[in-house]
């Protein structure tokens, strides 16, 4: 990697190249509940942008410029009310298009709305997200994933701060190997008390804990497969001679992830630049076998995160609660059994964006390589006038399901017959899918 390229695909301000390219997709702006209560409007950072999310009395969400057009005061303090957002320092009053309704200080007939616009995103909410496309023209239509196809009452979704560059906070997730090093625990949970913890299940098809897996098997064979929303990662781990496990994850370009949480749920997950130096990761957990149970969920991640920035509690600044007893008896880190807290030092200790010229790539990093050039050609190409990759019409967005995120074991000759057979019996088992529709297609 050389210095230009890495900052081609870090730098995400207004006009910056790879800044250009993500705003050709829909970003998370926000949980659906932090517009819930009494204050439905907050100041938003989203790709370097300061902005300024609200909801209207009808349900309508708008993301405009944070300042007002008159005199330059914060949009984020408005009043909602009578169709849109009021400035309080001389009540003009924008919708969620941005378009000025009320001037209302100004004499009859010397109003000016018809002259004043404030710069908006158009919204939808997905899976508990508020989603907004900062780009040119229409916007693609979002695929029929799992996490926004399935109930309200099926799904969880959180978030949480790390302060490093997105592409770092990304890559991190397309890494399987890491996951039986930096995620590494000496001791099996009981898999019944492990409700909402990733990789604290017991792999499919055997009662070994994934833990176990993970700690006892750690040379994966990793293989990338172009799919059309991305690509698809098989990750296998030789158990026994004629026994392999295998992990199915997905990268979504550009900015997300699908994989497994436990036998009966997944994770979608986006990693969403605030400006070049900051980032949210957003989650939608997707369950197949029951409704979630949010307040046991949202209880787990509050313990690590702080309202109503959330951010997590550790950090640089107390050294991601690192203790060397621990690690010497109990975790690979020493930091805890949450593993976002390991993803989180691991992304942001290497920095507020990552040195990529000082790396040395190994053959576990095929995903990794696989999505920079991807993105390096997809950035280069919009700059040549071509279209960006991995857009769909709703017609090719409906065909799009799944995607297939399993953790499963079987015989070396089945292959790829072992996870899509698991993927469908567990998803002829679901009660919001049913017995024949939402499998994935080959």
């Amino acid at each position: 990697m050389n210095r230009h390229d890495n900052e081609l695909m870090t730098r995400v301000g207004p006009g910056a190249p790879a800044g250009r390219l993500l705003r050709q997709y829909w970003q998370p702006a926000a949980l659906a509940e932090e517009l819930e209560g009494q204050r439905p409007a907050k100041a938003v950072k989203l790709l370097g942008e300061e902005l300024v999310l609200f909801r209207d009395e009808g349900g309508r969400y708008g993301l405009v410029d944070r300042r007002c057009p008159h005199r330059g005061a914060d949009l984020a303090f408005g009043r909602r009310g009578d169709g849109g957002l009021r400035c309080l320092f001389h009540g003009w009053l924008f919708d969620v298009s941005g378009k000025c309704l009320e001037q209302p200080a100004e004499a009859p007939g010397k109003a000016r709305c018809d002259q004043v616009r404030l710069r908006a995103y158009p919204c939808i909410e997905r899976g508990g997200i508020v989603f907004a496309y900062l780009g040119d023209g229409n916007p693609p239509a979002l695929p029929a994933f799992d996490c926004f196809t399935a109930p309200a009452a099926y799904t969880f979704a959180f978030k949480g701060l790390w302060e490093c560059n997105w592409l770092q906070a990304l890559e991190v997730g397309i890494d399987p190997a890491h996951a039986s090093y930096l995620h590494r625990f000496f001791e099996d949970e009981d898999p019944r008390e492990a409700y909402g913890k990733q990789f604290r299940d017991s792999a499919a098809n055997t009662g070994m804990p994934l833990t176990k897996v993970l700690r006892e098997f750690g040379q994966p064979s990793i293989k990338v497969e172009p799919v059309e929303y991305g690509f698809r990662i098989v990750t296998t781990r030789p158990l026994a001679q004629h026994t392999r496990h295998y992990r199915i994850t997905n990268f979504v370009f550009p900015e997300t992830i699908v994989i497994p949480m436990s036998q009966d749920m997944t994770i979608t997950q986006w990693h969403v630049p605030v400006d070049d130096t900051h980032c949210y990761w957003y989650s939608i957990f997707t369950s197949f076998d029951g409704p979630v149970d949010r307040e046991k969920m949202r209880a787990q991640r509050l313990e690590q995160h702080s309202l109503p920035d959330y951010r997590p509690l550790s950090g640089r600044a107390n050294e991601w609660g690192y203790d060397p007893a621990e690690q010497a008896a109990s975790t690979y880190t020493g930091m805890g059994m949450d593993i976002n807290v390991h993803d989180q030092w691991a992304v942001e200790s290497q920095g507020a964006i990552q040195d990529r010229t000082q790396e040395h790539l190994g053959g576990t990093d095929v995903a990794i390589i696989a999505n920079r050039r991807m993105l390096l050609g997809a950035i280069k190409g919009l700059q040549t006038g071509a279209e960006p990759p991995f857009r769909f019409n709703e017609i090719a967005a409906a065909a799009i399901t799944g995607p297939i995120a399993v953790d499963t074991v079987g015989a070396a000759a089945e292959g790829e017959v072992t996870w899509r057979r698991l993927d469908s019996e567990r998803r002829a088992a679901c009660p919001w899918i049913g017995a024949c529709s939402g499998t994935e297609q080959a």
